[in-house]
């Protein structure tokens, strides 16, 4: 779709992650027996303090195509990667799509298998919603093309892949030295020089204090991330994996970066920091970051309500 001017002068973005969605048809157990995915839907069926609900995303999708002028997504979109959750992914933000600009980002759970990242069924499914307006800079990954950049107003949203196919028990990302080279001179170019940065990653960039074993669960090569954005003198990291709402300042040697997590978008949690919902950040004309405010999903399911994002102190 063509993208939509802002709204009363700013441009608004929510942030959502970890949507999981699951097969409307169910589990396919020939595809889930005897790889990786057994671990993946154990998980899923013992972990049931994190209950992902239908009705909570449709809920959360609706809330925030209604409120956003660009949707962006970090990753662990599906569940298990099965072609079946990818169909129905392809069709709920297929039509989200069709009311406001979406960008998405892979994690771990969307490339479950080797097969699948040798296969790019990814991008197959979700490279229209990674149409780079800075195309040169961008190398050629099994996830799609990376870095993607979309120049929208004040801001220059930068969607990368950090999803790689690890074995069962870990879901460590990685960029790479290649996309990382390749970031570094996106951000010399002057039209993003202009632009506040805007980072979409599905892993996180910084230590968040929740103790992510960087080897298991954390980005491989965070601190090399860090080295890159290192420059800047201001923009916004966002994230997912985690499932919980955090904010955090992470110094650079010109200013500072608003590091941002969204939770999961579907999540049944009593915790307003975990729970289902979205993040919503209004940017001025002048690339300023005038709120950063989560919206979560209320105890009857259809609505939402507004809280604050907890700052994390000690980010790095």
């Amino acid at each position: 779709m063509t993208p939509a001017p802002a709204r009363h002068g700013l441009l608004r973005i929510a942030h959502l992650s970890d949507t999981h969605v699951l097969s409307p048809s169910g589990v396919e157990w020939q595809r889930v027996l005897f790889n990786k995915r057994i671990t993946g839907h154990a998980n899923l069926v013992l972990n049931r303090g994190r209950v992902y609900r239908r009705a909570y995303l449709e809920a959360v999708v609706d809330a925030a195509a209604a409120m956003a002028d660009h949707v962006v997504v970090t990753g662990d979109i599906t569940n298990l990667a099965l072609d079946s959750e990818f169909d129905a992914a392809l069709a709920l933000f297929g039509a989200l799509a069709r009311r406001v600009e979406v960008t998405v980002v892979p994690g771990n759970h969307d490339i479950y298998l080797p097969a699948i990242h040798r296969e790019r069924r990814f991008p197959h499914h979700f490279g229209s919603f990674l149409a780079s307006d800075l195309p040169q800079y961008a190398i050629d990954l099994p996830t799609g093309r990376f870095p993607c950049v979309k120049l929208r107003g004040p801001a220059a949203i930068i969607a990368l892949s950090s999803a790689v196919p690890r074995p069962p028990f870990v879901s460590a990302g990685h960029l790479g030295a290649e996309q990382l080279q390749a970031l570094a001179a996106l951000l010399d170019d002057a039209q993003i020089r202009r632009r506040l940065p805007i980072v979409l990653v599905h892993h996180p960039p910084v230590d968040s204090g929740l103790r992510i074993a960087r080897l298991r669960d954390g980005l491989v090569d965070a601190a090399a991330l860090r080295r890159v954005l290192g420059g800047l003198e201001r923009g916004i990291v966002l994230f997912g994996h985690i499932h919980r709402r955090l904010r955090c300042r992470l110094p650079t040697a010109a200013g500072a970066l608003d590091v941002i997590a969204a939770s999961g978008a579907a999540l049944d949690h009593p915790d307003d920091a975990v729970r289902a919902g979205f993040n919503l950040y209004q940017i001025d004309a002048e690339g300023r970051i005038v709120s950063a405010e989560a919206h979560v999903v209320d105890a009857s399911g259809r609505s939402l309500r507004q809280v604050a994002i907890a700052q994390t102190p000690g980010c790095r």
